[in-house]
């Protein structure tokens, strides 16, 4: 049995609970010290002598102490631990030549650190942080592994790899001068003008890196990784910021690497875009900030299929209580009644800092959601403001009357002085101690364990999901989400997907969506608006249609089809030109086909 003993130093507050995790280890009365203190006044834990009671980590009144048993068969599988008391990462992904390999997982069990280890950012200490051992030290370690061949490679200088990072948002804070300065500067392979036209972009070539948006710094970082002549190209999280027709055109790019026999790792949490992309698949499981555990390598279709099952046939792990399932008769053919209508709007213009938009009337019902898709830019957001009279249009009204409105900006702001849990009372009042509120949003969401925490201190995810609780919590007629699944990993866009689903119906409210993940949004909406138009200049929105309808006329225009999983029903990007791609473009169906149980080829 492998013991591990993790002390989360942002949640302890040593000096405000009288070392409560110190008083009730009963290793202290029987002469032992299981619990001692640094320098700094941080408990240290004794992972050699906790017999793993768990009476610390309940004593603990800030969560701030997490304790588990691990199989005794990753002993020897440790690869890095940065400190005492600290997360731990075991195995590594295998990259594969010519192959794209794919990383699926919960944020925070040890995606990013296997990447930048692959990358050579960090070196892998293999459990000993303090005295790390040699490269001799690491490659006898993986001897008869292929990674042995790839750190001796690193070790030696021979193996050139490149990296994208996570938080493209700080690439303004280290890289100065304009677009055509960086990428024409980096371009080893002569590609510069190859991908200005293919990742469009030409109306940013002359403009400077500090001026960029969030999805434009994400594809001029991609252009300048894929660039690089390297042997490994790693890229974590290429689709976050993305439309969906910018997720396809990314994919391609980074996917067409492989024909030049390099090696291509991945981190996505677009299900439909991990799978578009990914030859093969590894799995990481494990508590969040606590562990991570490493699978072997699956076939892309298998290796998802299992991570949904929560189940690890070759391991016999199972890492999720139950599978998850899609519905494959989605809500394209359900009628709203009249008399449940909510909401007639009419159509509307808006002029705004050079853009045009312009509306189609719509009806909203009661219990229905209504999901918003189209490029960046086009205006989808400052229709969901209209919607809300959070801005006034040009022409036409929305008349809301006595209807209650609950709105979830794009971008998120943390300004609140306080913990969550004071937040979520002044925006919810008494709701937010209600144990239906408890139940069915916060444990879901898994906003519980974040209430202590100072609002400010909170990741892009968590303040995510702490956005998103504030939203639906409240007693509303008419939900406005705009990207509810940014900055969220697959478990976390599924659990808000059936939170939102199951509010807005129980509630007898409406909803309108904008979101980029379609696997979310087919999950999600009842029926569709499309949004069509030139990005930035202007944004024709279409009235409301039926969801087969709507995704069909979407995916047409970025020349996509889809699929359904038979084993959990997923939506499938189908390669392209495939035999299933071509005979359902040749009848027009480009959302899918449903298929029989066996019946699906690649």
């Amino acid at each position: 049995m492998v013991r591990v003993a993790v002390l989360n130093r942002d949640r302890c507050k040593f000096k405000d609970c009288h070392h409560e995790c110190y008083k009730y280890c009963p290793q202290v009365r029987i002469g032992y010290t299981t619990i001692a203190f640094g320098e700094d006044g941080y408990p240290i834990i004794t992972e050699s002598l906790c017999t793993g009671c768990g009476i610390c980590v309940k004593k603990c009144p800030f969560k701030a102490i997490s304790i588990v048993n691990l199989p005794e068969e990753l002993e020897g599988g440790l690869i890095h631990q940065f400190g005492v008391n600290t997360f731990r990462l075991y195995r590594l992904p295998v990259p594969k030549k010519s192959k794209v390999s794919g990383l699926v997982g919960a944020n925070g069990v040890g995606k990013s650190t296997a990447m930048n280890i692959l990358a050579g950012k960090i070196k892998p200490n293999l459990g000993k942080y303090d005295n790390p051992p040699d490269w001799d030290e690491i490659i006898d370690y993986f001897s008869g592994s292929e990674l042995q061949g790839y750190f001796k490679k690193m070790a030696e200088g021979k193996l050139k790899a490149v990296h994208k990072p996570q938080h493209i948002t700080n690439i303004p804070k280290v890289v100065k001068g304009t677009v055509k300065s960086l990428l024409e500067k980096v371009d080893e392979r002569g590609i510069s003008d190859e991908l200005k036209e293919i990742l469009s972009l030409e109306s940013i070539w002359n403009r400077d890196i500090s001026h960029l948006s969030g999805g434009e710094l994400q594809k001029v970082a991609i252009a300048a990784v894929i660039e690089r002549d390297a042997d490994v190209y790693l890229f974590d999280e290429p689709s976050s910021y993305l439309d969906v027709r910018e997720r396809v055109n990314v994919a391609r790019v980074i996917h067409d690497l492989t024909k030049y026999d390099k090696t291509v790792v991945i981190i996505e949490h677009d299900l439909a875009v991990l799978d578009y992309l990914s030859d093969y698949v590894s799995i990481l499981y494990g508590k969040p900030s606590v562990y991570g555990i490493v699978s072997n390598p699956y076939v892309v279709r298998t290796g998802i299929n299992v991570y949904l099952d929560g189940y690890i046939p070759d391991e016999n792990v199972r890492f999720r209580d139950e599978g998850i399932k899609f519905d494959s008769t989605p809500f394209a053919d359900k009628q709203w009644q009249a008399e449940d209508k909510l909401l007639d709007y009419p159509s509307l213009v808006k002029t705004l800092d050079g853009f045009k938009l312009i509306t189609e009337a719509g009806t909203i019902y009661k219990g229905e959601i209504i999901g918003i898709l189209g490029p960046n830019g086009i205006g989808k957001t400052t229709f969901v403001k209209l919607l809300a009279n959070i801005i006034p249009p040009d022409t036409g009204a929305v008349e809301l009357g006595s209807m209650r409105v609950a709105y979830k900006p794009q971008y998120l702001k943390a300004d609140f002085e306080g913990t969550v849990r004071l937040f979520l009372r002044k925006v919810l009042g008494p709701n937010a101690d209600t144990s239906v509120f408890k139940s069915s949003v916060l444990r879901p969401l898994g906003v519980e364990p974040l209430l202590d925490l100072e609002v400010q201190k909170l990741s892009g995810g968590e303040l995510q999901r702490v956005a998103i609780a504030a939203t639906i919590g409240r007693d509303a007629d008419l939900y406005l989400l705009d990207e509810p699944s940014a900055f969220l990993d697959i478990e976390e866009r599924l659990a808000m997907l059936k939170v939102i689903r199951r509010s807005v119906k129980s509630k007898g409210a409406a909803a309108f969506i904008v979101e980029h993940d379609i696997v979310v949004q087919d999950g999600l909406s009842d029926r569709l608006i499309i949004f069509k138009g030139q990005p930035g200049k202007e944004g024709h929105a279409l009235a409301p249609m039926s969801l087969r309808e709507g995704m069909n006329l979407f995916l047409k225009e970025i020349n996509i089809t889809f699929r359904r999983d038979p084993h959990t029903g997923r939506p499938r990007v189908n390669k392209e030109g495939s035999r299933l791609d071509r005979q359902q473009k040749s009848i027009g169906e480009y959302y899918y086909v449903p298929l029989k149980e066996g019946n699906e080829k690649e």
